[in-house]
């Protein structure tokens, strides 16, 4: 059931993250939003660990998905704004 929580939350993670930073340039597609959410909660869990706000087993929960999902999208928008010029 694990697996299944942390695909449905990356899917609603990467939807409105989507909305808060749009673009044309942006992945899209229901495996690639879903693989953005999942990857931004990573990179929240990630940073918060190494900045001390989570413990070693603690994980970011949705709101930092959120954020780390948008976090990766302005990554995703600065590279895809390179290679088109």
């Amino acid at each position: 059931m694990g697996i299944i929580w942390t695909i449905i939350i990356g899917f609603i993670a990467g939807v409105i993250a989507k909305f808060i930073v749009p673009g044309r340039n942006e992945p899209s597609g229901f495996i690639l939003t879903t693989i953005l959410g999942i990857v931004g909660a990573f990179l929240a869990t990630f940073l918060g660990q190494a900045l001390g706000w989570y413990g070693p087993d603690d994980g970011a929960g949705f709101i930092g998905a959120i954020v780390g999902a948008v976090i990766i999208l302005v990554i995703w928008g600065f590279i895809a704004g390179r290679r088109r010029v």
